[in-house]
């Protein structure tokens, strides 16, 4: 197997042609936190440790290269919004592989919140693999709010190297959230 040492990045495209009318601009976010030179955010992008796809690429050879992106990734990102759809999109099966094949930590990134404090209150945006992994208890996961500190910690604590999380709703403490000044 690949050196696990990336981040993987999955969030739904929501079949758009125009990344900017997709969820693409969050790992857009967090790239620019990545190359931004006064921000201390750094991380290894399993997107790229593997040959880029284009958006002519068939649907085999998508699923191909998250294979290859997934073996060498210690843990995932998913980012979920309004429009995440529950089934169609290539997240449903980047989950499933990343879960089931792989046993990769999920870090379920929800925009627009300031905090997260009870997973199953967004439950509504999780697509069908996710929510089913999680009613089994097959999938670890820790659900926290997109931003930047909550991000680069799970990144850094929550891999398949080392403290994974040990249930599928894990969140951070309200302490936590409070010294990060998500919450007052």
């Amino acid at each position: 197997m690949a050196n696990r040492t990336g981040t993987y990045f999955a969030f739904d495209g929501l079949g758009e042609d125009d990344p900017s009318k997709s969820d693409f601009r969050y790992y857009a976010t967090v790239q620019s936190w990545d190359s931004h030179r006064h921000i201390d955010f750094k991380f290894t992008n399993s997107h790229e440790k593997a040959s880029a796809v284009r958006a002519t690429s068939t649907v085999e050879t998508l699923k191909a290269s998250i294979r290859q992106r997934l073996a060498a990734s210690k843990n995932m990102v998913v980012v979920l919004t309004d429009a995440t759809r529950k089934t169609g999109s290539l997240l449903s099966y980047e989950i499933e592989m990343a879960v089931d094949t792989y046993r990769i930590p999920l870090i379920i990134a929800y925009p627009r919140y300031e905090s997260i404090l009870n997973p199953s209150s967004h439950s509504s945006k999780w697509p069908n693999v996710l929510r089913d992994r999680i009613q089994n208890s097959t999938v670890k996961a820790i659900h926290i709010p997109f931003k930047k500190d909550a991000i680069f910690d799970a990144i850094g604590q929550f891999t398949v190297n080392s403290g994974t999380p040990t249930i599928p709703l894990a969140y951070y403490s309200r302490e936590t959230q409070v010294g990060w000044g998500y919450i007052k």
